[in-house]
């Protein structure tokens, strides 16, 4: 059976876990070959090792997407390894919140270099890329979906700085998807509402508490199921374009 992206290839931000690892795996699946970027060398060795025994093709590149020469290199070492690049999902990303007065401005720094600088990085560097595959690939299209949050349409108390760099990448994704639609280089953003993944846990335990109590009882997105809202839009025909598309959990108000 041909499966809908064979032939393509796929670099995944952000792979090391949650939502880029499970993004990952569903291309690969598809049929794409997938380069992987992340900091957590072991990892992403082990879902490369996960891929490859499933009959896919996949190739581990450990990367700070804060350094754009890093960058530029990973998008370098993936065309070179894997022999193209068709679709970007820019996924990596850190959230840290809390009261604005008295925060810490190495988290605000951090999140602003990741979320959406190192999105901007890797964007720029893959974009020469992209565009040659929406002009000579097999699909005769090519995709960048961009993980933006709820909190990149509205704002929250305790998050200003994180609604912040999601407003940003909503503002980058729009302004970019007006420049390439004609070239058809699609762009998507994907806002996921309450996910159980790791990124929670990157505050302390007085916030997490405070995120918990705000959400109350309610059962959470997976990353698979954000996985599953990517492989949808990327796998779309080369007319149709999905632009953005919140997942929220049914409970979640």
């Amino acid at each position: 059976m041909t499966r809908r992206l064979d032939g393509t290839v796929a670099l995944v931000t952000g792979a090391s876990s949650g939502i880029g690892q499970a993004t990952a795996a569903e291309l690969a699946r598809e049929g794409a070959s997938v380069a992987l970027v992340g900091q957590r060398r072991e990892r992403l060795a082990d879902l490369a090792a996960q891929i490859v025994a499933a009959g896919g093709k996949a190739l581990a590149l450990p990367t700070d997407v804060t350094d754009a020469q890093a960058v530029a290199e990973a998008v370098q070492q993936t065309v070179e390894g894997l022999g193209r690049l068709d679709i970007l999902v820019n996924n990596a990303g850190v959230m840290l919140l809390g009261p604005t007065p008295g925060a810490d401005l190495n988290d605000w720094r951090r999140m602003v270099d990741v979320n959406l600088t190192g999105l901007m990085h890797t964007t720029h560097a893959a974009l020469p890329h992209l565009l040659k595959a929406a002009g000579d690939g097999p699909r005769q299209v090519a995709d960048i979906v961009n993980i933006s949050s709820l909190n990149g349409r509205t704002a929250f108390a305790m998050s200003a700085v994180y609604s912040a760099t999601k407003f940003g990448v909503n503002g980058f994704s729009e302004a970019l998807r007006q420049e390439l639609t004609r070239q058809h280089v699609r762009v998507a953003v994907v806002e996921p509402g309450s996910v159980d993944t790791e990124l929670r846990a990157q505050n302390p335990p007085a916030v997490q508490q405070m995120i918990a109590a705000g959400l109350g009882d309610i059962e959470r997105l997976r990353s698979q199921d954000i996985a599953d809202a990517i492989g949808y839009i990327v796998t779309r025909p080369r007319h149709v374009t999905v632009n953005e598309m919140l997942v929220r959990p049914t409970e979640q108000g």
